[in-house]
């Protein structure tokens, strides 16, 4: 059982490192800076519900690191880490109590959590306590996102045994 979960975190870890550095290289046409769909978190609520925390903790580690150094945003990476790892213990806690017709409930939980922590990176290295005011922008974006990686992911997760 160890082998075949091993297995699909390799996989699962090469399909989000795919997405996260794709998407880094398309530009959105918001004006919103940090904002983005996180489609890669798609494969991080999955890996969670199938594999569980530990799996997708390594899962979310990999391809945040990696997706950084392919994608050459290196400055990216304090933002992503710590958006990324806060997000992914928001998740974890949540994804205990949800049943299966609200995994897009940890999605939102996600975006929100991911967003505080971009937040905190960037007040922490610029000290300029006026980027709290883009903060309800960049939470309604994170919202809007969440719903939508978690439902994907919801939907990947009840159709699973058909895939």
């Amino acid at each position: 059982m160890r082998t075949r979960k091993l297995a699909i975190s390799a996989l699962l870890a090469a399909v989000a490192l795919t997405i996260f550095v794709l998407e880094a290289q398309i530009p959105l046409p918001l004006p919103i800076p940090g904002a983005k769909p996180g489609l890669s978190n798609i494969v991080t609520i999955f890996a969670l519900f199938i594999l569980g925390p530990k799996y997708a903790l390594a899962i979310v580690v990999l391809r945040i690191v990696l997706g950084n150094i392919f994608a050459g945003q290196m400055m990216a990476l304090f933002f992503s880490l710590a958006g990324g790892l806060l997000s992914f213990c928001a998740m974890a806690l949540v994804a205990r109590f949800l049943p299966p017709k609200q995994v897009w409930v940890a999605g939102v939980i996600g975006g929100i959590a991911h967003n505080i922590g971009q937040m905190a990176v960037a007040l922490a290295l610029t000290q300029t306590a006026q980027l709290l005011l883009y903060a309800p922008l960049l939470l309604l974006c994170g919202i809007i996102a969440g719903i939508f990686t978690g439902l994907c992911a919801q939907l990947l997760l009840l159709r699973r045994r058909k895939l």
